[in-house]
């Protein structure tokens, strides 16, 4: 059974700094790029960073330059370090795993966890 467990999340000033934690089970987990999303009340989910197998990144330009997506194959976990928060970075922050084996494509997604920035 595939599990993505994500913690780190809590309430933080403007300006400060969270880092999140997406413990993955049930997979191969260098074969999965893994990423990040994020769900603010009354929008869409949206991505937030990846990082490949091998480390290739990718980043929404909101958070280029403030946010760090990294990875521990050996750990089986993904982090996502942020940093100079922004009241408009508060949302429901969601780990996905994504990854094709054998031509078959295998999405798996984290149940959530909540940042909130606030003064």
């Amino acid at each position: 059974q595939v599990q993505l467990a994500e913690s780190g999340g809590g309430l933080v000033q403007p300006g400060g700094s969270l880092r999140l934690s997406c413990a993955a089970s049930g997979i191969i987990f260098d074969w999965y790029t893994m990423g990040w999303y994020r769900q603010a009340p009354g929008k869409q989910r949206e991505l937030v960073a990846t990082i490949a197998g091998g480390g290739a990144t990718n980043y929404a330009d909101s958070v280029k330059g403030r946010f760090t997506i990294s990875r521990d194959n050996a750990k089986n976990t993904a982090y996502l370090q942020m940093n100079s928060l922004k009241p408009e970075d508060t949302a429901v922050y969601y780990c996905h795993a994504e990854g094709r084996i054998v031509g078959n494509q295998y999405k798996y997604w984290g149940q959530g966890t909540q940042v909130t920035v606030s003064s």
